[in-house]
This record gives C-alpha cells, sequence and structure tokens, in this order.
C-alpha cells in the first residue's frame, strides 16, 4: 500500500505540474501493481480513461499508431473501439504493455504535441526508455 501511495502521490504531481506537456512512464517488474495504480489514478483524477492493452487489443488498435499524421482517426477509432467518450483535457489515455507496440511508444511525442488528453504509458522492462524523450519515468 506504501508503494502505491507513492506512486498516486508522483502521477497527481506530474499531473498538476506538467499540465499535458509531457507523457508519464510507469515502468518496472511484472506484477507489482503498476496498471492498477494508473487505473485508479485514471478513474480518480479524469472524467474518462481509455486502458489500450497491447498485450491483449487487436492488431487493428496497434496498427492504428502506424500513421500519426491524422490524430483525429486514431482518436474516433480508440473511442468507438472502447465505447469511452474522450473529453479534451479532461480524459488520460493508458497505453499499458507499451513495450509491445514501439509505433505507439513512438507516436507519444506526437499525441503529447497535440495536448487534448494526457498520457500514461506502463511498461514491464527498462530497455523502452531511450526510445521517447518526451515522457518523465516514474
Amino acid at each position: 500500500m506504501i508503494f502505491k501511495r507513492k506512486i498516486y502521490d508522483e502521477l497527481l504531481r506530474w499531473k498538476r505540474t506538467d499540465e499535458g506537456r509531457t507523457a508519464v512512464l510507469i515502468q518496472g517488474a511484472r506484477r507489482v501493481g503498476k496498471s492498477t495504480v494508473a487505473e485508479e489514478f485514471a478513474t480518480n483524477e479524469y472524467d474518462t480513461h481509455i486502458l489500450v492493452d497491447f498485450a491483449a487489443c487487436s492488431s487493428e488498435i496497434r496498427d492504428l499508431f502506424n500513421d500519426v499524421s491524422d490524430l483525429n482517426r486514431i482518436f474516433m477509432r480508440l473511442q468507438l473501439e472502447y465505447g469511452i467518450e474522450l473529453r479534451e483535457r479532461k480524459s488520460v489515455i493508458i497505453f499499458d504493455e507499451v513495450q509491445l507496440a514501439p509505433k505507439a511508444r513512438q507516436a507519444i511525442k506526437y499525441l503529447v504535441k497535440d495536448g487534448r488528453y494526457d498520457y500514461i504509458e506502463v511498461s514491464s522492462i527498462n530497455s523502452i526508455y531511450p526510445l521517447v524523450s518526451d515522457s518523465r519515468t516514474l
């Protein structure tokens, strides 16, 4: 419980200080509660959220991030697939097991720059961090 509280406090600090200018990356060992904390935070601190679990999503969802030239198409498709309405600056998108979707990881730079939503990335390995510099690691 102390671990979750500490991470949760860091996520709150990120949300308040970064105001959509960066994504946050939660990384660490498997099965320690990273995804649970991210989803709990999203539920409590945002109006709506979408959880994209790259370990379980369709190839169509994974392929959305191959072309980031039309972000409206990506956001519309995510809303249709998950049945959740995203609200500008009031919603967060969680990329769980993001290490399984390198194109989504690379797209974070463009998604963050767009500024409509916040992004939380969750990864079970440490080797993805160098791919994108527009993330803050917790």
